[in-house]
């Protein structure tokens, strides 16, 4: 009689995890706030208090900023719209180039093409899954202007090798930190080391404002710049006889909301709360997992990894079965999973056939090919699994039905190989 759930025996777990993000009478008292003011947006794109916001976009923004620890913070629509302005005010002009990893979200990549630079691949490293700074020499031209290292899942970057090559190579260098707020490399925080960092609050991340983002700089010009972005590219000039704006290079709508801002006010508070508890249900994963002959999760011992999602490499050798069906059987046991994250971006027909308009008028050498990443293509394909539901308010006993799982799994894994 079958025992796996893929061939009709009990499920693990048939209750779905606990359902995130979480929400609380804070949050519904900030956002009440903002309804009962009548101000929703606040933002306007010509002279006036609220050419940079309203009470509670200057309010995440301060508390943002200060418990990351940087001067300034700039409240956007998105984490994608918040790099977009990250390229443009560190300096990069079309026709260059930033060096992107290609095992992340598509926006890392999307925002060099936004502004018309052009986005260069380099790999990534196996145990961490973030960009690998050994390989950075390898794709560095005379037209790089930026790198753009990402904080995947939520563990830093090798961060020393990475300025330090930037530093050498006159690079600009933004923190995608999208996955990492809270997270720290050798007791510095995320998204303070490099020349800015780029933070998401999409519903699913470890604080939240529904959508929205956040560029953080301790760089005044970078500050202004991404404002002027964020805002029509308009910039407020004060004369002895009137204030005005004018427009000095394109801009776009990418303002948040102050209904987000207020999710964000109530959000950042809890914002180490969220994480001690993401690290606690992580521990005992990575604890129980790496008991597993063929299982591993990494974690280096300086870095504050904060879990966006848990992930953990698969050897097929040592376990018997392929990855793909390994999760296809986790899942049917109600255990949540993803088998790879993305495919390498630059296999996607966006990069492949060289569609987007910044590439007519560019004269560099970059090439998009499978074969350029190997390391992020085998992730992709054989070696990756990420678990999402490593988040509070799951507990140690849904964990526990994940390790339970993929215990029954390998202990009747003959099911899946007859």
């Amino acid at each position: 009689m079958s025992k796996l759930a893929i061939h009709g025996g009990p499920k693990i777990r048939s209750k779905p995890f606990p359902k995130h993000p979480i929400i609380g009478e804070d949050e519904k008292k900030q956002v009440m706030e903002v309804l009962d003011s009548g101000n929703i947006s606040t933002f306007i794109a010509s002279p006036g208090e609220n050419f940079l916001g309203g009470k509670k976009i200057k309010e995440f923004e301060e508390k943002f900023s200060k418990k990351i620890g940087t001067k300034y913070g700039i409240a956007f629509n998105s984490a994608s719209s918040a790099l977009h302005a990250a390229i443009v005010a560190v300096g990069v002009q079309p026709g260059e180039e930033v060096i992107v990893p290609p095992y992340t979200f598509t926006s890392t990549a999307t925002s060099s093409l936004m502004h018309n630079a052009i986005p260069v691949f380099c790999d990534v490293k196996k145990d961490i899954y973030c960009l690998d700074p050994v390989k950075l020499k390898d794709v560095l031209s005379p037209l790089s202007k930026a790198v753009v290292p990402v904080h995947l899942f939520g563990h830093a970057c090798d961060m020393d090798d990475i300025m330090s090559f930037a530093r050498k190579n006159n690079l600009r260098v933004i923190e995608d930190c999208a996955q990492s707020p809270g997270g720290e490399y050798k007791n510095k925080p995320l998204g303070t080391i490099g020349d800015c960092g780029i933070f998401s609050f999409q519903e699913s991340k470890n604080m939240m404002t529904g959508e929205g983002g956040m560029l953080l700089t301790n760089d005044e010009e970078i500050a202004n710049i991404a404002r002027m972005v964020r805002n029509h590219g308009e910039m407020i000039l004060e004369s002895s006889k009137k204030r005005t704006y004018k427009s000095e290079f394109l801009g776009w709508g990418y303002r948040m909301t102050e209904l987000e801002a207020a999710l964000g006010v109530s959000q950042v508070s809890k914002l180490d709360y969220f994480n001690e508890q993401r690290i606690k249900l992580a521990s005992y994963l990575a604890n129980e997992i790496n008991k597993i002959h063929g299982l591993h999760h990494t974690k280096y011992d300086f870095v504050k990894h904060v879990y966006y999602q848990f992930g953990f490499s698969y050897d097929e050798g040592k376990i018997g079965i392929s990855r793909n069906v390994f999760c296809d059987a986790l899942r049917a046991e109600g255990i949540p999973c993803s088998d790879g994250y993305v495919k390498p971006l630059y296999l996607n027909p966006l990069y492949l056939e060289k569609r987007a308009f910044a590439y007519k008028h560019y004269h560099g050498n970059v090439k998009y090919e499978k074969g350029i990443c190997p390391v992020a293509e085998s992730l992709y394909e054989n070696e990756v699994i990420l678990i999402p539901v490593c988040r509070p308010p799951a507990t140690i006993g849904d964990m526990s039905d994940i390790v339970n799982a993929i215990h029954k799994i390998i202990e009747n894994k003959s099911e899946l190989t007859n």
